[in-house]
């Protein structure tokens, strides 16, 4: 075919409204005409005829153009490009026997085209987009990000956009069948922190004085319920200025809910029902409930995590009495200052070899940041047992009693940490996640496991800044047979919280909220918030909780993790149109960017930034690297 000008490839769409989407027609549509619009995938010239894929969101249809059916449309059909628009009129036709595409919904038919129009052209795509799985390929991730509009049309990531939509409208029927009233809390609101940094946003009119854009609606939807609007619920956006990791994004959606009178029980209840309608909505999977449930201590000491994966085994033995006055230096100074000796029974790894074992010393140390890793191996036909550290050392009868305490058998691998509670026992889960990873223990096609862990610790003391912390926020109530401890031992107050784990993957957090001013003033004290200082940054809820402010309590789900595990994504950002990188940028329009310095003036605001570093900043990504 001669060469012709991109450009004189567009034409006037004249075929009207399309008839159809890529991914409607099947077989019963044979001989009816229609007229279909959308991108092209691919184009392939086989001896007198052309085929396109044709692609929307819906899916792909095959077109044939001949030159017997139209010459001119099949003049322009082979000199079209990959992802130029177009718009077709022709006529369904069945594919022959050996034609047809059994892994494509529209794969029995194709549409034999009469008339094309090209909408507009594209230029060579940085990186190839294609709904043929053969033709994707490894792609820099800031490249598909700087290129979103590109990346998705990719068909796997607008299926999981599409699981998003329909998961805001399950949940929104969800709750309205069950009372709720959905309202949208401020978004410019009064910095209280309290745990992650602020987002600030300064007041152009209230020179000095800033806005935050709110890490949670928290005490907003409180006041709602002291307003007496009984069930709240809201899909709201939230901020919060921390480090990013793969299932953390700076701005994220939660589904908030939060009622009037509520137990513990009524919370577990709807929300196990709110899971049991997504589940069937958009997995056709019906959910086993009530959820199993877990305390915050059970889950530390047996699994070493407070949102433990439970689809495997591997779990912790404390194996302390087996060494005591064992002679070894290292377990007796551990014990002696109160710490832990934690093992983990691995079955059929007792065969490994000497290299495979110093590599997962390497990643103790290096990783998990353990001091060593101490092991026994059980060979499988039975031999002597091989321990790691000398029997002179370590004697024999101590590591049989450990191997006995964890029911170690021929075959099996024993690995043992020792250290300080409880991080020994954090990092002991933290190796128990490497092992379940390193043998591939959960298959693909593992069921979805829910858990409930409840009675957290209501504080938590950070070393750091030498003072409680609260472990969930410092609304949520202590159970009532703790209060007196917050006067005497804050530490050993239990919460009234509750958080709901997915496959190992905390997917929600909540509490029985403090509704009496007095017990709220007292887990300030706790958390070394002083009267003045709690009544600068909270009066207005204080101030509510004397006119008669009801009990009440709630949750609050993270709407990106729960799409993120409903579809199998990897990371946030495949389920998030348009995500921010792990440095918090937004490759695609470039943000965060510098301001014109009279925007800056108009706020009063003057940057104390060292010159080479905002010019580093502002530099284009590419020319960064």
């Amino acid at each position: 075919m001669p060469d012709q000008p991109r450009a004189a490839l567009i034409s006037d769409d004249t075929h009207g409204p399309r008839t159809h989407t890529c991914g409607d027609l099947r077989a019963d549509d044979h001989g009816t005409e229609v007229v279909l619009k959308g991108w092209v995938d691919t184009r392939r010239d086989h001896g007198g005829l052309v085929f396109i894929d044709l692609r929307d969101r819906y899916g792909l249809t095959q077109v044939v153009f001949s030159p017997q059916d139209n010459e001119d449309a099949y003049e322009t059909a082979g000199r079209l490009r990959s992802e130029d628009v177009i718009s077709i009129r022709g006529v369904v036709r069945p594919r022959g026997d050996e034609a047809i595409n059994p892994n494509l919904p529209t794969g029995e038919i194709e549409v034999r085209g009469t008339e094309l129009a090209v909408l507009n052209t594209a230029e060579p795509t940085p990186f190839v987009v294609s709904a043929h799985e053969e033709r994707q390929q490894d792609v820099n991730e800031d490249l598909r990000l700087k290129y979103r509009y590109l990346d998705l049309r990719r068909p796997d990531l607008q299926e999981k956009l599409v699981t998003r939509h329909r998961l805001y409208q399950t949940t929104r029927r969800f709750f309205d069948t069950h009372d709720f009233v959905e309202i949208e809390t401020p978004v410019l609101m009064k910095s209280t922190p309290e745990g992650a940094r602020d987002f600030l946003v300064p007041s152009r009119i209230h020179p000095g004085h800033f806005y935050a854009l709110p890490q949670s609606p928290q005490t907003y939807k409180q006041i709602l319920m002291v307003a007496g609007m009984d069930r709240y619920v809201q899909i709201v956006k939230c901020f919060r200025d921390e480090d990013l990791r793969a299932d953390r994004q700076p701005e994220f959606t939660q589904i908030d809910v939060e009622m009037t009178f509520a137990t513990e029980e009524q919370v577990y209840d709807l929300i196990e029902g709110l899971m049991a309608d997504l589940w069937r909505d958009l997995k056709d999977v019906d959910l086993e409930t009530p959820f199993p449930r877990m305390s915050y201590d059970e889950a530390m000491t047996t699994y070493g995590s407070d949102k433990p994966d439970t689809r495997f085994g591997l779990k912790l033995h404390d194996v302390s009495d087996a060494f005591e006055n064992s002679g070894f230096r290292v377990f007796d100074g551990i014990i002696d200052k109160g710490g832990t000796i934690v093992a983990i029974n691995v079955p059929g790894e007792g065969d490994r070899g000497r290299g495979a074992m110093d590599r997962l010393d390497a990643h103790v140390r290096k990783q998990i940041g353990a001091g060593g890793l101490v092991y026994f191996k059980l060979p499988s036909d039975g031999s002597e047992l091989y321990a790691s550290v000398k029997s002179s050392i370590l004697p024999e009868e101590n590591v049989q009693a450990a191997i006995d305490q964890v029911g170690a058998e021929a075959g099996d691998l024993v690995l043992v940490l020792a250290g300080s509670t409880p991080d020994v026992y954090k990092q002991a889960g933290a190796l128990r996640l490497h092992m379940a990873d390193d043998l591939d223990l959960v298959p693909d096609d593992a069921p979805d496991d829910f858990l409930w862990v409840t009675d957290f610790p209501l504080l938590e003391w950070d070393a750091d800044q030498q003072r409680y912390l609260a472990m969930h926020h410092p609304f949520t109530a202590p159970r009532p047979e703790d209060l007196d401890a917050l006067d005497d031992d804050p530490g050993a107050a239990r919460a009234r919280a509750y958080d709901l784990v997915l496959n190992g993957n905390e997917i929600g957090g909540g509490s029985i909220r403090i509704h009496n001013r007095s017990v709220q003033q007292k887990v300030f004290r706790a958390l070394g918030i002083d009267a003045d200082e709690a009544e600068k940054r909270f009066g207005f809820l204080l101030d509510a909780f004397r006119y008669g402010a009801p009990p009440h309590g709630g949750i609050a789900l993270g709407l990106d993790r729960l799409v993120m595990l409903i579809t199998g994504a990897q990371s946030l950002r495949e389920v998030i149109a348009f995500p921010k990188t792990q440095s918090a940028k937004e490759p695609m329009v470039d943000s965060p960017d510098a301001v014109d310095p009279e925007q800056l003036e108009d706020l009063h605001i003057q940057l104390d930034v060292p010159e080479d570093e905002l010019a580093d900043q502002t530099r284009p990504m590419a020319e960064q690297k």
